[in-house]
């Protein structure tokens, strides 16, 4: 088939160096791991700074999804830095497959990349729905394991970082662990090691344990959610250091984890065949795979609970939280998950939540802005503020705002425990 777009040959595995845009450190990091296993020689990029949406808006039109606009801008800004052989450089950009424009971001990639001169370099799609059969990343049974083990051992220690860090004595211990652990995480994977149901279940529980044994002071704190848009939800880059800015306000931060997404996005398969129609295989499938992630899932949750940690809840009981809320019919973008995440921060005590949305994203409009006011009806105590993150949006603004929902937050905590406000700068 004639394609008019460079394509990722195999040879080119063994002389090129393939880049990767940074959504979600800890999990990319070792995503990236195993990758090198199957072969490939790749870095995950940590160029960021308003330098790089500039660039993004060079190249793509800023009406764009700004995910798009800056996941084009960290490619164009590395390319251009001189560090890489432009002759031996090839770019991987994820797509999610639906109606949303996440899965178009590849073309206006490739469009990008002709306009600014580097048309000759070849970018390859992962994915889990078909696209981009002559650009699509290859996978096997094997593979597939090692990225989804790679997505759970991501959100474990992003979990236990992030209910541990707020109250260490020691500042930096939970940072420090989590850093050791993701070396030797990785170092298990390039090995073809610690990705098998029965290795997770072995390590799980004893990376769990290590953090429980971090000194720490459990004053009570305030609790923040954070969800939104897939992108801006978990990039630094995306959300301008939102987790760091909101450790710096004093708050224990609860970002659910990637793999829910990676279950939302399975669970549509059937789900729209029960819905719409389809055949036995599409009702069927993805029951499948929820059934082999479910098992993983069922570790890294019982590793939480008993080392003294929340656990999120299991896939299938989150996908009721939204009934009677919205339709699980709408899977556009972020869809019902979206939603069903709120619900779910809420009942568990994060009931301060930031939804982060790149502005005109029309999926979290609705799934995210759009329920807030319903949220409120059935959850008083809740506490929302939508964010929208834009090249014309400004950091200072979006932090006032954040600053204005703690400060209720801050109230509201003072009063369960009977004190006066803590006030942060």
């Amino acid at each position: 088939m004639e394609t008019n777009h460079p394509l990722f040959t195999p040879d080119m595995k063994a002389t090129h160096k393939i880049l990767i845009p940074n959504m979600a450190p800890v999990q990319f990091r070792i995503l990236a791991a195993a990758m090198r296993h199957e072969g490939y020689d790749v870095e995950l990029l940590g160029n960021c700074g308003s330098h790089v949406a500039e660039q993004g808006l060079k190249y793509v039109h800023n009406d764009t999804c700004y995910p798009a606009l800056l996941v084009i801008g960290q490619f164009l800004d590395a390319l251009e830095s001189g560090k890489y052989d432009l002759n031996r450089t090839a770019l991987i950009i994820t797509q999610t497959g639906g109606g949303c424009r996440a899965s178009n971001y590849i073309f206006l990639l490739r469009k990008a990349l002709s306009r600014a001169g580097y048309g000759s370099i070849p970018v390859l799609s992962l994915n889990f729905s078909g696209l981009e059969k002559d650009s699509s990343l290859p996978m096997n049974v094997h593979f597939v394991r090692m990225l989804l083990a790679a997505i759970y051992y991501g959100d474990l220690l992003v979990t236990l970082r992030a209910q541990t860090e707020p109250y260490e004595l020691h500042r930096g211990d939970a940072l420090a662990l989590q850093e050791r652990w993701l070396d030797t995480i990785c170092r298990d994977i390039l090995r073809g090691r610690g990705y098998s149901q029965r290795e997770m279940a072995r390590v799980m529980p004893r990376i769990a344990r290590e953090f429980a044994a971090i000194p720490v002071d459990r004053v009570p704190k305030v609790k923040v959610g954070v969800v939104g848009e897939i992108y801006v939800k978990y990039s630094p880059l995306g959300n301008n250091d939102l987790e760091k800015f909101l450790a710096s306000q004093d708050c224990e931060v609860n970002l659910p984890g990637l793999m829910g997404f990676v279950q939302y996005c399975a669970y549509n398969l059937s789900e729209a065949a029960r819905l719409y129609g389809g055949t036995f295989a599409q009702k069927h499938v993805s029951d499948l795979v929820l059934a082999y992630i479910g098992r993983m899932e069922t570790v890294i949750i019982s590793s939480l609970k008993d080392a003294g940690y929340h656990a999120p809840l299991p896939f299938r009981e989150l996908t009721k939280l939204a009934d009677g809320i919205i339709g699980r019919g709408d899977v556009m973008g972020e869809g019902w998950l979206l939603t069903a995440e709120m619900v779910e921060l809420i009942r568990a005590g994060y009931e301060n939540i930031v939804c982060a949305q790149p502005f005109g994203c029309l999926p979290n409009h609705i799934c995210g802005k759009g329920m807030i006011n319903k949220l409120r009806e059935l959850y008083p105590n809740s506490n929302i503020t939508p964010i929208d993150y834009d090249p014309g949006a400004t950091r200072v603004n979006q932090e006032n705002r954040i600053k204005l929902m703690l400060a209720v937050a801050r109230e509201r905590l003072a009063e369960r425990e009977g004190a006066a406000p803590h006030k942060s700068a």
